[in-house]
C-alpha cells in the first residue's frame, strides 16, 4: 500500500469521538494519524494501519 503524508483515510472502526476520517502526519515503521474530528493523535504500526484502512478520501502530495 502506498502511503503519503497528508492522505486522508477512512478507517473501519469509528473513533470514540464519532469521527471516521484521519489524516496521515508521520511515515516510517509506525504511521502517525490525526482524527479530523477531535484532533487526537495516534501512532499505529504499519501492518495494523494497512488492515484498518477502508478507503482513501483524498490523497496527499
Amino acid at each position: 500500500m502506498e502511503i503519503k503524508l497528508g492522505d486522508v483515510v477512512r478507517l473501519k472502526k469509528r473513533h470514540p469521538c464519532g469521527g471516521y476520517e484521519w489524516q496521515v502526519t508521520r511515515l516510517g515503521a509506525d504511521i502517525g494519524i490525526i482524527c479530523l474530528t477531535c484532533r487526537r493523535r495516534v501512532l499505529l504500526e504499519r501492518a495494523v494501519y494497512e488492515r484498518r484502512v477502508r478507503e482513501f478520501v483524498s490523497r496527499g502530495q
